[in-house]
């Protein structure tokens, strides 16, 4: 999996590239922790994700609580596939998806 961070003031675009699952989830975890202080405003970009596992799920949750007491996340250009997998775990209820 690969990681574009791109940071405009307090806005922070993470893009996902591959597979997020048990192996990458980890690095997405680090890169969120080091990155994620004085970010108002989260965007994920899954436009180029081919796969989700509930490790990548996970993450995506903790990035989201986080984001409830700092500002706002938004999850931009799901492929139907992840949308699928959003739908089946509920998790389209509790992202904001555009």
């Amino acid at each position: 999996m690969d990681i574009n961070l791109q940071r405009d003031g307090g806005k922070l675009t993470i893009a996902l590239t591959g597979r997020l699952d048990t192996i990458t989830s980890p690095k997405l975890d680090d890169v969120l922790h080091a990155e994620i202080k004085g970010v108002d405003e989260l965007v994920f970009d899954l436009g180029q994700l081919e796969y989700i596992s509930s490790a990548g799920l996970r993450v995506l949750l903790a990035a989201q609580k986080i984001m409830n007491k700092q500002g706002t996340m938004v999850v931009k250009n799901v492929k139907p596939m992840i949308m699928e997998i959003f739908e089946v775990t509920g998790f389209d209820s509790i992202l904001t998806i555009e």
